[in-house]
C-alpha cells in the first residue's frame, strides 16, 4: 500500500457541507426512478450478523480503529469482511489454475 495513501488529508470544505441543506444540493442531474426501476429493485437484507466474538486484537490496531472516530467495531468488522473476500477470491483463482 502507498505510504502516503494513510496520510492524504480531505480538503473539502466539511463546515460548508455540514451547513447545507437539501434544497441546497443540486440534483439536476439525476434521472428520476421510474416504473422500471421499480418492477427490477429487489430488496436486500443484510446477512445476520453474530453479536459478540472475542477476538484478540493487538492495542496498535484497536487504537488506530478507535481513532477514526466513532463505529470503530463496524469498521473492523468490514475490513474483515473484505479480507475474507478477498482470501475467498484468491482461493478460487488458485484452484482454477
Amino acid at each position: 500500500m502507498n505510504e502516503g495513501a494513510t496520510n492524504n488529508t480531505s480538503k473539502t470544505d466539511w463546515a460548508r457541507i455540514d451547513a447545507m441543506t437539501d434544497d441546497d444540493i443540486d440534483t439536476s442531474d439525476i434521472p428520476p426512478l421510474g416504473e422500471a426501476f421499480f418492477a427490477k429493485a429487489t430488496l436486500r437484507m443484510p446477512q445476520s450478523t453474530v453479536s459478540v466474538v472475542a477476538v484478540p486484537v493487538d492495542a496498535e490496531t484497536l487504537g488506530w480503529f478507535q481513532a477514526q472516530g466513532e463505529g470503530a467495531e463496524q469498521h473492523m468488522a468490514a475490513a474483515l469482511r473484505i479480507y475474507a473476500e478477498a482470501q475467498k477470491r484468491a482461493a478460487t483463482l488458485h484452484s482454477a489454475s
